[in-house]
């Protein structure tokens, strides 16, 4: 039996199409094996979206193993779809929404993009720190007015999934994709955070680490923990 996560992620990967930016009212999500461990308090939540991508080789590598399915590492970042969007994005003027990150650093990305991709629409952006669930819901009212084309969430896991389905249940009808910490990385460096090198062998984890203190532990555990609940979630079929 298939655990209902894995499933979408299988599902997702075997349906998505490059064709997808066309659609319309879709939300869409990311799971790496750090993420994919807080996602499982959370399954009810992620069933909600119309699709969850595989990002990160271990878990890709995982699903093969355990599920024997070959699938694509996709994640929203300069080395997968993000690129992939922003050109679409540029090419046909569609208009981009960014709720991501602290402001400052929001900014800074911002302009980043608008260098690295003259012409994109990036039409309404702020911070992804809010005072209460009040707030969070008149700024889902408020991006369901404006109708961006796209809408791209960086708030961190279970956070930034809450806040996308805030969104479309105020009735947008645009596309939603979550994308963790990109915006924030964006701004620390540049539009490709990640040296070619690195994304060639597959060490964007460690790079992480390297770069960002802070996401150690989170890695760690990752690496401990994550290898036994996926076997035991293949197993239990839960």
């Amino acid at each position: 039996m298939t655990t209902s996560l894995i499933n979408q992620i299988m599902v997702t990967d075997g349906c998505w199409r490059e064709t997808g930016f066309c659609t319309k009212a879709r939300i869409y999500t990311y799971l790496n094996p750090v993420s994919y461990l807080e996602a499982l308090k959370h399954k009810e939540l992620f069933t909600e979206f119309d699709g969850i991508f595989a990002d990160g080789g271990l878990l890709v590598k995982a699903i093969k193993i355990l599920y024997g399915k070959s699938i694509k590492r996709r994640s929203f970042d300069m080395t997968s779809m993000a690129p992939k969007l922003f050109e679409y994005a540029t090419a046909n003027r569609k208009s981009i929404a960014i709720v991501a990150t602290k402001q400052e650093s929001l900014e800074q990305a911002v302009n980043i993009f608008r260098k690295s991709y003259p012409g994109i629409n990036i039409s309404y952006y702020r911070n992804g720190f809010f005072s209460n669930e009040e707030e969070k819901e008149q700024e889902a009212r408020k991006i369901t007015t404006l109708n961006p084309d796209f809408l791209i969430v960086g708030m961190g896991i279970i956070m930034q999934e809450d806040f996308l389905l805030k969104v479309r249940r105020a009735g947008y009808q645009g596309i939603g994709f979550t994308c963790g910490g990109f915006i924030h990385q964006t701004a620390q460096n540049k539009a490709d955070y990640y040296p070619q090198w690195v994304d060639n062998y597959g060490l964007r984890f460690l790079y992480r680490m390297y770069k960002e203190p802070h996401t150690r532990s989170r890695y760690v555990k990752a690496a401990l923990i994550f290898p036994l609940r996926f076997l035991w979630e293949r197993i239990g079929g839960r």
